[in-house]
Order: C-alpha cells, then structure tokens, then sequence
C-alpha cells in the first residue's frame, strides 16, 4: 500500500513538473534565447553595417546667444532607462546617468553591441521612468534578504520579456465585450481595474515589503531629481525633472501621461497609478502637494492605443468630465505627444479624416461594431481631438483640448532623441538590438507587432528666448512647440492680420509678426477692439527649412478643422507650398508630383529634387468670420527609407512587405486657433 501511494505522489509530482517544464520554464528560457542579452551579439554578429552609408554630420554650432525673437531648441520629453522595470525585463542595463551623457553627444553601447549615438546633441531632455516602479526594486542589492524576497528581486530585474507579459497582463486587465448595437468607433465607458500597493511581487511578500517600497520610492525620486540638477548645464543641457504616470489599460492600451515640471521645486514623491487612477486624481493631487515655487503640465502619449479615452469625455472610471474637470485639465495639460515609435497620433484614414497622409505610420483599422480594444476610434487621435475641443467650447464657453504638439519617442534605452531611420537601433533593449531581431517578428497583430508598429521616434521642436528650464517650460506650456517624425527641420508659422507679401523677403519678418500677430500655439480673435467681425481672412506665415543631413522639402500643407453653427465639426487639407517652383493642381489644389524616389538597394534618395526652404504667406478660401476653427501646418519631405529597409540592407535582405520601405517624414505645428467670441 505504501509503494503504491509512493508511485503514485512520484507520478502527481512528475506531471506537476512537466507542466511547470511545459508551461513556464521552457517558453522563458525559449524566451531568453530569442531576446535575451546573452544571446544579443550572436544575432548582431548576423549584420553588415558597412552597407549603409550615414550622413555626415553637419560642423557644430554653438547655442545662440538669448533672442527676443525666440531660438529654435531640439529635444526629447519621453525616454525610459534601466529604472524603469519594463526597460530592465526588456534588458537594458543602462542608467539615468547614461541617458544624461548620451544626450549631451556620447555614445552608448546596446545589448548587442549596436552603438549608439546622436548625429547632434540634444538641447533639453526630460527622462520619464515609470513611477510605479519607483522603490521597487531599490531593496534588492540589501544584505540579509529572505529566500522569497531575493526570489522576487530576480524575477524583477530578469531579463526576460515572458516576465513583463505576465506581470503586466494582470495589471491591465482583460478586454470586455462593448455594445455591438452602439456605433462603431464611439467609446463607450466602462469603469477599469486600479493598481493597489503592493501590485508588484516585491512590494507583495515578505514582512514590511509594502512599508519599505512606499518609503524607497521617495528615495528613488529624490535621486532622479538630484541626478537631474547634477546634469543641468543652462544654455548647453537643460535637464527638466520628469517622470511617467502608467495606468494600464486591456490589450497593450495607453492611458499615460508625461508630468513634467518647471523647477527643482517638486513634491516630495511622485504620484503615480498605485495612488490615483484617473488624470484628474493625478492633476488635484499635484497641485495639492506641489507647494511654492513649484508649477508642472502633463502631456499623454498614445492616444491612438487609448481605445478612444484620451478625447472622450470620461475619465479612465467611466464618469463623465464636469465643468471644473475640464477647467483643470485645461490648465494643466497644453500638449500632446503627436508622434513616437508606437504609431503616429495625428489622425487615421477612415475615422474621421479622409486625407491620404493619415495612413503614415498607421495600423489599426476603423473599428467594428462591440471592439472596445485594438481599432482606431473617433476619439483616439490628436485631430479629431481638436474638433471635439472646439464642440466642448460651444458647450462650456472654453476650450479645454486648445493642446500644442510635440514628438518623442518613448524608447527604454536610455538613448533620448536617437531617431534616425539609418541607425535606428529598435525601441526595447535586447529584444530589438540588431537587425536580425527587429525584423524577425512573427506578431500575428499589426498593433502588437514590433516591425509594423514601432516607429524610429519624433523629437520636439521648441522655440524659446533661451535655453533654461524655466524658458523651455514656458515654452511648452504657451504650446510655441512642434513635433517632427525624427529630422531636424525648422519651422515657423504665425497668423495676424493684414499682413503684406513684403514679409516673405524681409529680414525683420519675426519681429514684424509678433507685433500683429500670433505663433504656433497662440489664439487669433475674429474680432477687432470694437467686437466688429473681420470679413476677411487672416494671413498664415509658413516657413520651413530641411534638416541639413536630410532629404529635402516635398511640400507644407494647412489643416483646418472648425465647427459650423449645428455644432457639426469639419476638416479640410490645403497644399499651400510646393518645391521645385511647382504649383498647385486647380482641379485638385495638390501639389504634383515631384517624380522624387528611393534607390532600395542603397537607400540614396533624389537629392536633386525638392527644396531647402519653403515659405509661403496663406489666406483661407474659405474662411468664415461667425466659426471657430483652428489651423496647423504639416511639412512632408521627400520619400526616404524606412528603418525597416535599412535593415534589410544590412542583412542583405529585401524589403519586407508587411511594411511600406519609405516613407515621408513630417513636421506638424502646433495648432492656431480662431476664436470669434475672444477679445484681442
């Protein structure tokens, strides 16, 4: 009896292990091979970078001396590093500190080898490591930890993405079934999961393992700001204190949100989703304990993975926005992310916009009747964002979604701004570190798909009088910003009235339009000092310039959106500057075709066509005194290569055609917006 209840308990526990082995053990070490570090250099080892040629940087210039007329500065407000848990399972090893020197110019070293570095250095950089994973994992280097704890310390700092998936699908939670009868595309509220303390496994086991992460999270905070003014060189790096609030959403979704602050002056810890859950919490709780001296604003990123939350009007627990809600997230959050390597946020052909530019860098299709995850819904992009702020204007009397734009890229590998398409050296650790390994991607679901849905990365564009934390928050929060797919190109645009064709050639032009008009960002009143409206339209300055290691300028483009007396929102695409001297079709209003390409098997594009500069001063055709509108600008260069096709080249591979092998990078403004019931 006793040998067979033995042979029996051996059996149980032989198949309990097979499972273990079946289930977990293998695929994580299946796992480990496929993306891990250790095996990184044997799949880089796979790559010719001598096939690519790069660009030659241009000589370095030094910062301009402080202008009243506003200096053009380039940086990066969205970066993870090893501190945030996500970035270390992915198998980045590398630093606050790193992130702070690559910034400055030096290079870093991947996973694999790749190296890493600017073909120019950044002026400003604000790294935004998750504040969830703050105190974490602080504890784990502590002498005289248990068995339990020094198990949860490992499977927290492993590098191994199959950890992150497990850990991270039961912080977001499962997809619920929406109304198949609701319209399609409509977000449709639902109450999601909070995070509670004690979510992540060293903060869950072990005595006093709650107590100790709360206390080493506002050590971890501490730190960064102390790293970040360690490294604060006004006029050559600003450093802006920052960090990421990342409430989960079903299905990979986004509803995160860049805080950052003007000063050294911040509250003594950071909020994160552990304490609130919505972006209203996250704003009362800021200014409640931001104290003097200290100001902040926040910037989402992702809308487009928001599945609709971002510009609907509920918050992340299915209540509705009331009046003072909308009140604050006007005053706390005057931008947004319209670019990075998950996807381009402007808009999507199909849901609301039918210009053909909204395909750029797009691959979730229009959703279909009960989706409530991974489609593009009506709310879910910075355009049609715009449009239901100018709806929320005629319902409340203010604009709360009047937002600016920037590009980032969200990249967790402490390489701030690296976004050149030539030597993109992917988004996540080891997992994207060689070619061989970002394009071996067999993700059956585009949006999930590290090859189709992952982007090189935007930078922002800033005008500022000088380069200072105060001056570029200033900057970032009157919205006199602008995002760009990754080049370097400069742009302008301001709108006033009365304004001659004589700008176009005067020197003086800036000065001339910040005396009569206003920039990127700003509001133009309809109406002169006496409330009479003006009959006829604005004037729109528009002036671009190439990036000088890029291709050259295609065309600029208006985008108008404004609401008609119905409260029924529209939008319209005008090509108002063409290259080449070339003009717009009549039929059309498009600006012809260039006849610019790409060599594939080299990536040399047309360097003979197209412009250096464009600049144009634009009237509305069809503009109407009595509607609110607003006005941006989008500036398309010449079709160059894809990172994917680059890395194709190196490994001696064509294209892969699940993803389009060029592509046209852009420029998108700031908005300008037409009030007709605001005074001058």
């Amino acid at each position: 009896m006793l040998k067979k209840t033995s042979l029996v308990m051996a059996i149980l526990l032989l198949g309990a292990f097979s499972i273990v082995w079946i289930k977990i053990i293998a695929p994580m070490q299946a796992s480990a091979d496929r993306f891990g570090p250790e095996t990184a250099a044997r799949d880089y080892a796979l790559q010719d970078n001598s096939r690519i040629q790069i660009p030659a940087a241009p000589i370095e210039q030094k910062q301009p001396a402080p202008s009243a007329e506003m200096n053009l500065y380039w940086g990066e407000l969205h970066v993870h590093t090893s501190e945030s848990f996500d970035a270390t399972l992915f198998g980045n090893t590398l630093g606050i500190e790193d992130a702070y020197r690559f910034a400055s110019g030096e290079p870093l070293k991947s996973a694999s080898g790749e190296v890493m570095q600017l073909s120019r250095p950044l002026d400003f950089v604000a790294i935004t490591d998750h504040a969830e994973g703050f105190g974490t994992r602080t504890h784990c280097d502590d002498e005289g930890l248990s068995l339990l704890e020094r198990g949860t310390c490992w499977l927290a700092n492993e590098p191994n993405p199959m950890i992150f998936r497990i850990l991270a699908g039961r912080a977001r939670g499962e997809a619920l079934p929406g109304d198949p009868s609701a319209p399609p595309g409509v977000y449709q509220p639902v109450s999601l999961p909070a995070l509670k303390p004690g979510s992540f496994p060293t903060c869950r086991l072990g005595e006093g393992a709650l107590k100790r992460c709360l206390d080493n999270g506002r050590v971890d905070w501490q730190r960064y700001v102390a790293l970040a003014d360690q490294y604060y060189e006004p006029g050559e790096l600003t450093t802006l204190i920052a960090y990421e609030f990342s409430p989960g959403m079903p299905d990979q979704g986004k509803h995160h949100r860049n805080v950052i602050f003007r000063s050294n002056k911040v509250p003594e810890r950071a909020i994160s989703s552990i304490d609130v859950s919505s972006a209203i919490d996250l704003w009362q709780g800021l200014e409640a304990t931001c104290g003097a001296g200290c100001d902040f604003l926040t910037i989402p990123h992702n809308p487009n993975k928001a599945w609709g939350l971002t510009y609907s009007r509920y918050t992340r627990e299915g209540t509705a926005y009331e009046k003072d809600d909308w009140q604050l997230r006007q005053r706390r959050e005057p931008l947004t992310e319209i670019y990075q390597v998950k996807g381009a946020q402007e808009c999507a052909l199909g849901v609301g916009a039918t210009d053909e530019e909204c395909a750029f860098e797009q691959v979730l299709d229009p959703c279909q009747p009960g989706e409530t995850t991974g489609c593009a819904f009506e709310t879910s992009f910075a355009r049609q964002g715009l449009k239901v702020g100018l709806e929320l204007e005629q319902e409340l009397g203010f604009n709360p979604l009047q937002v600016g734009f920037i590009a980032a890229t969200d990249s967790h590998n402490s390489n701030p701004g690296d976004v050149e398409e030539w030597d993109y050296p992917g988004a996540v650790g080891a997992v994207t570190s060689s070619a061989f390994r970002r394009l071996e991607d067999e993700e059956p679901v585009p949006f999930k798909s590290r090859l189709q849905f992952q982007g090189s990365g935007g930078l922002a564009g800033v005008w500022a009088p000088e380069n200072t934390r105060e001056a570029i928050f200033d900057a970032l929060a009157r919205r006199e910003t602008y995002g760009t797919s990754g080049p370097r190109m400069a742009l302008r645009f301001y709108a006033g009235w009365n304004v001659s064709e004589t700008v176009l050639d005067n020197p003086s032009v800036i000065e001339s339009l910040q005396a009569t008009g206003v920039p990127m960002g700003g509001r133009l009143a309809t109406s002169d000092v006496s409330g009479r409206r003006r009959g006829e339209s604005p004037q729109f300055y528009v002036w671009a310039m190439r990036d000088p290691i890029d291709a050259p300028l295609q065309r600029v483009q208006m985008i108008k959106g404004w609401i008609d007396n119905e409260g029924q929102t529209h939008e319209a695409v005008f090509d108002i500057a063409c290259a080449d001297g070339l003009t717009t079709d009549p039929e059309t209003g498009q600006c012809p075709d260039s006849g610019a390409s790409v060599d594939l098997q080299t990536c040399q594009y047309s360097s003979h066509l197209g412009s250096n500069e464009l600049k144009v001063l634009w009237s509305d055709p069809e503009y109407n005194p009595e509607q609110a509108a607003f006005y941006y600008v989008r500036v398309l260069m010449n079709p160059t290569c894809r990172w994917s096709t680059y890395d194709a080249i190196r490994l001696g591979r064509m294209p892969d055609p699940r993803v389009p092998a060029t592509l046209q990078e852009r420029a998108w403004s700031s908005p300008i917006w037409l009030t007709p019931d605001v005074q001058p």
